[in-house]
């Protein structure tokens, strides 16, 4: 079969299409024959050899895959060949066309969701909804500032936190285009993150009084400054791997969120229990269902392609969530 490895951490260069063994499932596992696969900016950290775990060289990235079962392991009941599914793999090889995940990670789709819906989700559908109730701690009437909100987990927060209770949803993108975008996923103000002042802005939208939440995905300067966004008792949730990289807190910054009485969070999905994880991703695939929640993705790369989908992210160019069509 086809499949993407990378074969070198750095730059796109270090991953290629190859020709690998098809793998067999064993038991407890089935094989999906992959239609899309997702991509992550957790994956760019990885292929520059950033995020600790990284299995060894060289490898099949992918975290997420939607497709059909095509054989099943030993013992395996409830997933049958035919079945359309969607898998966070716990091992990788998303990036093939095949892949094989254990059974408890693999769950079916409901008719009225398509793969590219659903491999929107696995990843991020958790991260938002556990962010707003259990790293937010989400009050209804609250407001909420989400700085990527075009991206894979902020089209996703800007959507769930009207549903959860948010009295004001603010979102902030760089270009014209992305910041439509939020206001038709249904934020109430956006702000241009490419000017400096989008702190000012964002308070000028919350009456001064700056965002009860702000979500921050970010390393570099982006938390500090999301600290001149956030309201008194507000709380900055971090989040996602970027956040691990070069944040740096002045004196001066880390006095105001004491005198504020703030509360700086992380919040990693990945830590908590796998059975809450894949509730949570239920939940959202049921919301898909029923057209209340709206997955955003561009048409996405082929799978030779996913060294430009790689450079495409990196440059802030994609739009939601970056899609890679295998079949």
């Amino acid at each position: 079969m086809k499949a993407i490895r990378l074969h070198a951490f750095g730059g796109p260069e270090g991953l290629r299409l190859d020709d690998v063994p098809t793998p067999t499932p064993g038991k407890d596992e089935v094989r999906i024959r992959v239609h899309v696969s997702g991509l992550n900016f957790t994956d760019l950290g990885q292929r520059e050899g950033r995020i600790p775990g990284t299995p060894p060289l060289p490898f099949i990235p992918g975290l997420e895959a939607a497709g059909v079962v095509d054989a099943v392991g030993p013992d395996v009941r409830g997933l049958e060949p035919g079945t359309r599914v969607v898998a966070l793999l716990p091992s990788q090889g998303g990036l093939a066309q095949q892949a094989v995940a254990p059974v408890s990670a693999v769950l079916p789709l409901p008719d009225g969701v398509s793969f590219e819906q659903a491999v929107c989700l696995p990843a991020q559908a958790p991260t938002a909804l556990l962010g707003l109730r259990e790293g937010a701690k989400l009050r209804e009437g609250e407001s909420v500032y989400i700085p990527s909100a075009a991206g894979g987990v902020g089209n996703l927060l800007v959507q769930l936190a009207k549903r959860l209770g948010a009295a004001k949803v603010i979102g902030g993108a760089s270009s014209e285009d992305k910041r439509a975008l939020v206001l038709r996923l249904g934020a109430d103000a956006v702000v241009d993150t490419s000017r400096d002042d989008w702190p000012m802005h964002v308070r000028e939208a919350t009456s001064g009084t700056g965002a009860d939440i702000v979500f921050v995905a970010g390393g570099g300067a982006v938390p500090a400054a999301s600290l001149q966004a956030l309201a008194f008792r507000g709380r900055l949730v971090l989040f996602g791997a970027e956040s691990m990289f070069d944040t740096a807190w002045s004196r001066e910054q880390m006095m105001g969120v004491l005198a504020q009485n703030q509360a700086v969070v992380g919040f990693a999905t990945f830590t908590l229990p796998f059975e809450q994880r894949q509730a949570a991703l239920r939940e959202a695939l049921g919301l898909v269902e029923r057209g209340l929640l709206q997955p955003v993705f561009e048409q996405g790369f082929p799978l030779q392609a996913v060294a430009q989908a790689h450079q495409a992210m990196a440059a802030r160019k994609t739009t939601g969530k970056v899609l890679i069509r295998v079949a």
